[in-house]
């Protein structure tokens, strides 16, 4: 459900594989390794890059998947999760699960018997960070003592995700957020005992000199999740000073530093939601559309990592 169990030769044979898939891909090469597997998708949550790194990972291999949204699969409401989980188990090979409640992920795993993969949950975003680590890796390489720097919601599931991440690949990871947006201390404890165990490194500070100084990879996020609508007016009020802009961007004092961000993203006002709210853009046009931008490669990473995931566990 997160990277949690991982250590740190799986997270990069997960890499590694990922890699390989993806020059296959590019050479035109597909294996089919998956042939005649069959793959559920159940998405409480939407998603673009989700379900189409998912569709296209899974058709390159020759599985077939098959997506149910929210409205078909009403967990619940007229069957019990356990139940689903165990009909899902009985014809599916696996199951690409997005959605909110922990609880939920862990009774399909429990019931199912097959692999879940978490797509997203309210906690945790595994599946996004592999892709992160691979564009970071693609960049610059060895992870080991590489700083990178995440700006926004301390407390939301993609930054909790980088943390665990980043401490198990030995990273200097940074949260750059306000002091009301921090981890709880107790999460923080968790995370910084697997920091000192495996040599990583986690600082939560509201100083951007602290924590843009060196920092290899400025790291974006929305200011409010899917579902925080109603926080938008008090997220901008406690994050405005934390925009990504070209200044933010030369604090790191570094000529190769990139930015990345897991996406969708307010950039512009090209969007009915950005226009609403033109000051909860996160992140200056200018920096996203730069030069320094590797956006796209990590989204299109996506595809090559739950590839990876999906041909490593399903049998």
């Amino acid at each position: 459900m997160s990277m949690r169990s991982y250590d740190p030769e799986e997270i990069g044979t997960l890499l590694d594989t990922a890699a390989q898939l993806r020059d296959e891909k590019k050479s035109r090469v597909f294996p089919r390794r998956l042939e005649h597997r069959n793959i559920a998708m159940v998405f409480l949550k939407p998603s673009c890059r989700t379900r189409v790194s998912f569709l296209v990972a899974a058709a390159d291999e020759g599985a077939n998947m098959e997506s149910f949204s929210a409205e078909e699969i009403r967990f619940g409401i007229k069957e019990s999760v356990r139940d689903v989980a165990r009909v899902l188990g009985r014809v599916f090979e696996g199951i690409v699960f997005r959605g909110y409640d922990e609880a939920v992920l862990r009774t399909l795993v429990e019931y199912s018997g097959i692999p879940v993969w978490n797509a997203l949950s309210d906690h945790y975003h595994p599946t996004q960070v592999l892709a992160d680590l691979l564009t970071v890796r693609d960049v610059f390489g060895d992870l080991k003592g590489l700083p990178v720097t995440y700006v926004g919601d301390g407390r939301n599931n993609q930054a909790r995700s980088l943390a665990i991440a980043s401490v198990k690949m030995g990273l200097d990871f940074r949260i750059l957020t306000a002091d009301s947006l921090r981890p709880s201390p107790e999460e923080l404890d968790e995370i910084r005992a697997d920091a000192k165990a495996l040599g990583g490194s986690v600082l939560v500070t509201a100083d951007p000199a602290e924590a843009l100084d060196g920092s290899a990879v400025v790291y974006g996020d929305v200011w409010a999740s899917m579902g925080e609508e109603n926080l938008i007016d008090e997220r901008i009020t406690a994050l405005r000073e934390f925009k990504v802009t070209g200044s933010m961007m030369a604090a790191t004092g570094r000529d190769d530093s990139v930015y990345l961000h897991c996406l969708p993203a307010f950039h512009d006002l090209e969007t009915d939601f950005a226009r609403q709210y033109p000051d909860v853009r996160e992140v200056d046009d200018d920096v996203f559309e730069g030069p320094r931008s590797r956006v796209f490669d990590q989204s299109e990473n996506r595809m090559h990592t739950a590839k990876a995931v999906m041909v490593l566990t399903v049998r």
